[in-house]
């Protein structure tokens, strides 16, 4: 009868175990679905970001060019002799501020908030994948 007795316990503790073994396998195929998931989304978000940079680095490039452009204007039109004193000091007046706004951070990107800058700085992002990698066993 201990005998019996022994064998229902571990056949009872094996039927418990098999159990446990299945409901940690399920939860474990959720967790892989999830962590997969997740990848995709990540990778989808690493190249937006390098989208939305090469569009900033763009716009940036097409911006410099065209206050290149607008400063040789205003060098022009300073050297013209048919501009008057008083249109030399009004042009003065607005190339002494549009030059000062362009070289102040905040105009920059106005729609963006730029106090972020340094959490979202094209240069502190790492694009070194081994951070993702994670061990499998």
């Amino acid at each position: 009868i201990r005998i019996a007795r022994c064998f229902e316990a571990t056949r009872q503790r094996c039927c418990r175990l098999e159990q446990d073994g299945r409901r940690v396998r399920e939860q474990l195929a959720r967790v892989e679905a999830e962590r997969a998931a997740l990848e995709v989304k990540l990778k989808h978000a690493r190249n937006q970001v390098e989208v939305e940079m090469n569009k900033r680095h763009r716009a940036e490039a097409e911006l410099e060019k065209q206050e290149r452009k607008l400063q040789l204007v205003f060098e022009t039109l300073m050297r013209e002799p048919w501009v008057s004193g008083e249109q030399r000091s009004v042009l003065s007046a607005l190339a002494g501020r549009r030059f000062a706004a362009s070289l102040a951070p905040a105009r920059r990107s106005s729609a963006v908030d730029e106090s972020c800058q340094s959490l979202l700085s094209h240069s502190d992002i790492s694009y070194d994948r081994t951070e993702d990698d994670v061990v499998r066993s």
